[in-house]
């Protein structure tokens, strides 16, 4: 199973690691601490080990933007032993708290705890699409982006979704529009049209103007 390490000490970031490499674990490791959210969208880990002390934002900043977006398990890892640092991770969405120094034998008996419970009774199939720093949840339908986040409705959802899950294809209008008659959406050429000007705009909002291409007589494509 794949675990994101969010550690701003290279040191213990590069142990941690390897130490679970040894326990059969494949290690993830996030150096880049202003997109936090957009690693985890792009590599879907089936857990988060968070330290608390991080440039930019700290550890409970990304907790509660990883929670937009996904119930996968966190653990906080702090040199923090106060009750309102504990109680604060839990309350912001965390798992579990391992205060530091801690023997790596402990560490790796919470993860494979948390993993069990977590993935025993429900297949940890993706919860977002990410492309180009854009969030697609698929639980909920929102489009994330940064520090801002719009609505979709639900043929939106399923034209972008469409969309990303072939980027760096042309999709036809055909295509769409034999997607969402299979989910019971009768559309016609003009719908089509109307959801499409939609989705453009609330990309604009998002500061995304051309992240979807009109190829002229084919249809559409996210590159």
């Amino acid at each position: 199973m794949k675990i994101m390490i969010v550690e701003d000490d290279a040191t213990i970031r590069e142990m941690l690691g390897e130490t679970l490499q040894k326990w059969g674990f494949e290690p993830v490791l996030c150096d880049d601490f202003e997109r936090v959210q957009e690693r985890y969208a792009v590599e879907q880990p089936h857990l988060v080990l968070l330290d608390i002390n991080l440039p930019v934002y700290d550890g409970f900043h990304w907790c509660s933007r990883i929670r937009d977006v996904s119930n996968v398990p966190i653990i906080f890892l702090s040199s923090r032993n106060t009750p309102m640092d504990m109680v604060m991770a839990i309350n912001m969405g965390g798992d579990d708290y391992i205060q530091k120094p801690f023997y790596d034998e402990v560490l790796i008996s919470k993860i494979k705890a948390l993993l069990r419970r977590t993935y025993s009774y429900i297949d940890p199939a993706p919860n977002v699409i990410e492309h180009d720093g854009l969030i697609l949840n698929l639980h909920d339908g929102k489009l994330l982006c940064g520090e801002q986040s719009v609505e979709l409705t639900k043929n939106e959802f399923r034209i972008l979704n469409l969309l990303l899950q072939r980027k760096g294809s042309i999709v036809s209008r055909e295509t769409i529009m034999r997607r969402l008659w299979e989910d019971e959406s009768f559309v016609d050429d003009n719908t089509l049209t109307v959801n499409m000007t939609r989705i453009r705009k609330k990309l604009d909002d998002l500061g995304k103007s051309r992240f979807i291409t009109t190829i002229k007589g084919e249809g559409y494509m996210i590159k």
